[in-house]
Order: C-alpha cells, then structure tokens, then sequence
C-alpha cells in the first residue's frame, strides 16, 4: 500500500490515540502470571500487542475478549505451561525481549521466532545479562558476526536463577525489563544500573502487581515474590503515537489540537519539553495518576527553531527522534542531533531510512559523525519516499507530506499497522479525506 499526502490543510479538532502498546506488553504479561483476573483496556489493535496477547495464550494464561476489554485470568508465577511449538513473535521486539525475560525463570525450553527485520536485530544485550542469572540460551550466530545473536532464540530456563547486580552498557527499557521479569524468579534481589534513564513502564507495572520495586538514583531492584491481580487496568494513550500529531500540528499553519488520555509519564514525554524548546506552543495537564499518569496535551502551530539533542537526551525520546527530525526539517536554522547509535538496530536503520527520505524532498541534511546528524530547516519539496518497512519511518515522512510544496507518496505504508493501524484515517479526521489517500497496490485501486 502506498499513502499520497497532500499540503494545505490545517490540523484541527481533538484527538484520542489508541492504548500505549509499550504498557499493554508489560500488562498482558505481568496478568499472566499473576494470581487472579486482569481486566485490561482499551486493548489495541496494533500487530505486536497481538503478538503478545498469542504468545501468553500459548503459555496456558485464559484470555477471553469483549470489544476493546481483555480478561486475563493468569496462572500465578510458577503456573505457566510448557509450549507445544515455537512462539512467534512476529516484528515485535518488546514481546521477544520482554517474554525472554519472563521464561528465563520458568523450568522448561521454549523457543522465540521472529519475523524477517527482528531477525536481523542483536539480542546478544539480554542473552549476557541472563546468562549471568543461570540461563543457556542459545541464538543464530552469521559467519560474519560471530560476537553477535539473532533470533531465534532458544531459552533452557530454570529456576531459581541468580540474583545479579547488572550494570547496563546500552540505554535500553527492553534489555532492563527483561532483568526484572528475570529477578522474579532469582533466589535474591536482583538490581539493574542504568547509565542513562530508560522508560519505568515495568516497574511501574510490577508494582501495580504488588511486587517490591526499590529505585535509587539509577538503580531499580526487584525482589522476588508473588504477583496479585490489581483488578483493572485502563491504558492510557501511546505518547508515541500521539507524537506525529504533535509535531504536525506545531508544523503545519494554523493548526489546533488536543489529544486525550494521552500516557504523560515523564521518562516517556519527554518530546514535549524538547518540542517546548524549539517553540512550539504546547501544554500538557495531568487528569489521572494511579499507577501511569495520563492525561491532557493541547498543541498549536508555531514558528520552530532548531534544536542540538545531546546523547543524554536520546534514550528518553528514542521512539520519537524519526519524526523530531520532521520538526528539524521544518524549523529555522541548522539543528544537531547527537548519540543516534541505537536507530541503526530498529526494525530498519533508522538513521539511513529518515535521511534517504527527507534528502528525496529537498532537506538538507548530513552525517557528521556515525551518531550524529545535522538537518537544514528550509522548505520541503515533493517526492515519493519509501518506508524501508518501518512504521515509524512511514509515519514520519507522512507527515513531512503535510508540509511539503505539493504531494508525498509513501511507499509500503502497510507497514504503519505494526504499532498504528488507524494512522491514515485519524490523519483524515482530523484534516480532510481529500488530504491522505491510500493505494492497494495489488489491486491498483485507490482508497478513500
């Protein structure tokens, strides 16, 4: 499928984004080994939270599902059952991290498949730190890069395993919740050091669970013991997706919208206050926070100037640097993007997928160093960009469409179901149907 973008239009009206798919991972996972019933919603429909939902199904936890409202009725931390085949994890790397985590401490081997693109991403950064805990884990090892593992991934778990101390090499939330999910089932409290502050969405959820988290500086603990039900847990709205409404409607001219019940958790907002930096007129309102802030983001279009994000700042906006980069492009003056590693082991290069498709419409924009980037705020001209398969790639450059000086086309933008399905039509809803529209390229019809 290929989306056509076209300029002129302002975005107007209020928005809700469907569930945070980073907590509704940690949801479904923690209420499958939890004792009691988990009610959890909304549940979205985005393909790796499906990916999960399947994966602890498989693992023997009773799902029952009614509209947007998912019953978990889990089998309590040691209850999980063998599985009978592989799981698949499709392209979600959050459901093969999370669950690698999660069946290190149960007593038998399962394996995790991935689809193509997390074929090709290193799993090496969990594989050490639970294999420091007691775990033989087994991975695919390409001629070339015999220091590194790829799915599929082979986990003989045990239990108890070894609490450990771990210091974190890489700023990953993946690689951190993996340990914790671990340390459920260490014979002590395990601790993991983070170097830069990662998002805290399981070990705010574990808490939720009744577990016993210790944080101090950069350290978070968990000890082991028991997970109990909390009874309901209402998602808030992904702050990731809200993202690209965000900077579109700071970019595009005489644009106004709220977004509600959107996650406002402060390691995982941090775009707002960068954003805020570079003039953009937003306000956020916290209007709930039990154990996920949620609430209020209101945002108007304005002149923005450009930006340098220093390497520290990376880790807390790593979701959101393709469509900052937008922003850059549409800002005033030359903007520096600093410690942008972590891009290039995404589901594609992110770096490589966002520079070939902001240079196809006419921004200026150089690597200076391998981690570092300099984008040119200038005018953006028409184009057909391609997605390189990535959602968050796609999404971006969409929304340079909105912008540009006459139409973009995305090419492979099928790819947005990953995380936001609904993408294209809230973009419609909230400009016009005449502003994005979508081709089937198998067909070669075009779609309203």
């Amino acid at each position: 499928m290929d989306a056509v973008i076209s300029s002129g239009l302002s975005l107007q009206g209020t928005l809700t984004v469907p569930s945070d798919k980073a907590i509704c991972h940690r949801a479904v996972l923690a209420a499958a080994i939890a004792e009691g019933e988990t009610v959890i919603h909304p549940w979205p429909d985005a393909e790796d939270c499906q990916r999960t939902l399947s994966l602890v199904q498989e693992l023997g936890a009773t799902v029952t599902r009614s509209g947007d409202t998912l019953r978990v009725l889990g089998r309590g931390k040691n209850g999980l059952c063998a599985p009978t085949r592989a799981l698949q994890c499709g392209e979600s790397g959050t459901t093969l991290r999370l669950a690698a985590g999660l069946l290190a401490g149960q007593p038998f081997t399962t394996t995790l498949c991935a689809g193509t693109a997390l074929s090709r991403r290193p799993m090496r950064r969990i594989v050490e730190p639970l294999t420091q805990m007691g775990v033989v884990l087994e991975g695919a090892t390409p001629s070339q890069e015999i220091t590194e593992l790829y799915p599929p991934l082979v986990i003989h778990g045990q239990r108890p395993l070894r609490a450990i101390c771990y210091h974190m090499p890489v700023a990953s939330a993946q690689v951190k919740s993996a340990i914790l999910f671990a340390g459920l089932a260490a014979d002590g409290v395990t601790t993991v050091v983070e170097q830069d502050e990662t998002r805290d969405h399981t070990e705010r959820m574990l808490q939720a669970f009744g577990v016993s988290i210790q944080q101090q500086g950069r350290e978070v603990s968990v000890a082991p013991g028991d997970l109990h039900t909390p009874g309901e847990l209402v998602i808030p709205g992904d702050f990731s997706s809200a993202a690209f409404f965000l900077v579109a409607a700071a970019c595009v001219p005489g644009s106004q919208l709220v977004l509600h019940e959107v996650s406002l958790n402060p390691t995982r907002s941090r775009l707002i206050a960068i954003l805020q930096r570079m003039g953009a007129h937003i306000t956020s309102h916290v209007t709930a926070d039990a154990w996920e802030p949620r609430g209020t983001i209101t945002v108007r279009a304005a002149v923005l100037r450009a930006i340098t994000l220093t390497g520290e700042e990376v880790p807390g906006v790593i979701d959101e640097l393709p469509i900052l980069m937008v922003a850059a492009a549409c800002a005033r003056g030359r903007s520096v993007f600093q410690g942008l590693g972590e891009l290039r082991v995404k589901e594609t290069d992110r770096i490589q997928s966002m520079m070939d498709g902001l240079q196809r419409l006419g921004v200026r924009l150089r690597l200076t160093a391998p981690e570092m980037l300099e984008i040119d705020g200038g005018s953006i001209q028409r184009g057909i960009v391609e997605s390189a398969a990535d959602h968050r790639t796609a999404m971006s450059l969409a929304v340079a469409g909105l912008v540009a000086e006459g139409e973009v086309t995305v090419c492979g933008a099928e790819c947005v179901a990953k995380s936001l399905p609904s993408f294209f039509s809230l973009l419609q809803h909230l400009t016009s149907p005449s502003t994005v529209k979508t081709v089937d390229n198998d067909e070669g019809l075009l779609l309203r």
